[in-house]
């Protein structure tokens, strides 16, 4: 079958009134970035759906599997647009029906939104079934558990006819929710974490702490594959690469050890908190997931979080490990998270770390040296870049939107 349109579904986005036609505007924009640089293709939207319409030289199957991987696209189906007459219907619902292996079963569905269109809805799902059985006596109908179901839209500008719908993301379109920071630490948590937040429609930066020579560059090259496999959701993100050395050797030498990770991760928090407002970010994203390790304890969260104001994401809190890892699954990040290279945080990790720490202990390991400067330091030594997902690095660009990326 040669379909001439691509029919994308908003789902979510039908629900959105006055401002819905900011959060199509965006998610044309998107799809428009992820066809790129494909050719032989024309995105139309309105308020209710978008088509792709197609030229003969347009690879929809490969547009297909990018146009499903947009944040705000529900489904998307393959479709013919026909003029409306019920000849054209009859020899396209015949072309669909030889593919059909003998015995199969088939329904037509019909929905009908152009009332003054002289057949009505019943008598165009009878009349197509007829031709069908006609055309091929080894089908038979089904009505309720259908082997294959024949689509037929009946709208006020032509006749669109399909018989695949492929689930997408859903969600919202990347580029409507604001932007965060996420602290990606090159575990199974974090990049899933991001996900999530993109899913509704939020723009992320990645923070990542290293520590060489204790971090290898291996580590350092696994998250800038995790982010690159985010990117080929949203087409760029910028990653920000901390020299977290200095910073935490000198934990290690004024806090108790009990106490060092709580201090790693409100060091962490510190610098991740400077950078929000360099950006221009509204939060914080992070990984936690509620009672997991040490740090995680609803008491370790109060402490690491008191050195900030910057709302903190945790969208993944509550989940268990077999949630967050068949997500990771899913969208293709776990099998490089699991990678034998370790962080920082992980190669620091105490044998003994404090579940429950004393806010006033946190606070007195701490006052045995002023962070602030060191801190400083590491912020202005940033290493910050650009990853597409093509895998190619661009130094410290201005626009993660920049369509010259794609």
């Amino acid at each position: 079958m040669i379909y001439d349109h691509i029919l994308v579904r908003y789902g979510e986005l039908t629900l959105k009134g006055g401002n819905r036609k900011t959060f199509v505007s965006q998610l044309r924009s998107n799809v428009k970035r992820a066809l790129m640089p494909l050719k032989g293709y024309e995105v139309k939207a309105n308020r209710d759906r978008m088509y792709i319409q197609l030229t003969p030289e347009a690879d929809i199957e490969e547009m297909m599997t990018r146009i499903s991987k947009v944040f705000g696209v529900h489904s998307i189906s393959p479709v013919l647009k026909l003029e409306k007459s019920m000849e054209a219907v009859y020899e396209h619902a015949r072309l669909f029906a030889q593919d059909y292996e003998a015995g199969d079963s088939f329904k037509i569905e019909v929905k009908r939104s152009d009332k003054n269109f002289e057949y009505e809805t019943f008598a165009i799902q009878r009349m197509v079934g007829g031709e069908v059985l006609k055309s091929n006596k080894s089908l038979h109908v089904d009505v309720r558990q259908p082997d294959h179901e024949i689509k037929v839209e009946v709208r006020l500008d032509a006749i669109y006819m399909y018989d695949r719908i492929i689930p997408a993301i859903g969600g919202l379109p990347v580029g409507t929710g604001g932007k965060t920071l996420l602290m990606l630490s090159g575990g199974i948590d974090s990049p899933v974490a991001g996900m999530e937040v993109m899913r509704r429609g939020v723009t992320i930066e990645a923070i990542h702490f290293h520590s060489p020579p204790f971090t290898s560059e291996k580590a350092k090259e696994k998250v800038i594959e995790l982010t690159r496999i985010m990117a080929e959701r949203v087409g760029s993100i910028r990653l920000h690469i901390v020299p977290f050395t200095e910073v935490q050797k000198q934990i290690h030498k004024v806090v108790h050890e009990r106490y060092t990770m709580t201090s790693t991760r409100r060091m962490m928090l510190r610098i991740a908190d400077k950078v929000v407002h360099q950006i221009g970010a509204d939060a914080i994203v992070n990984g936690e997931n509620l009672g997991q390790v040490a740090s995680q304890t609803l008491k370790s969260m109060y402490a690491i979080n008191a050195v900030t104001n910057t709302p903190i994401l945790r969208p993944l809190l509550s989940l268990d490990k077999e949630e967050i890892v068949k997500k990771a699954k899913a969208i293709g990040t776990f099998e490089t998270s699991i990678q034998p290279y370790e962080d920082c945080c992980t190669i620091f990790t105490p044998k003994n770390p404090v579940t429950e720490p004393q806010f006033e202990k946190v606070l007195q390991y701490e006052s045995g040296f002023d962070f602030e400067e060191m801190i400083d330091r590491a912020v202005d030594n940033i290493e910050t870049i650009v990853i597409d997902k093509n895998y190619q690095i661009h130094q410290d660009e201005q626009n993660e939107w920049d369509d010259d990326l794609f």
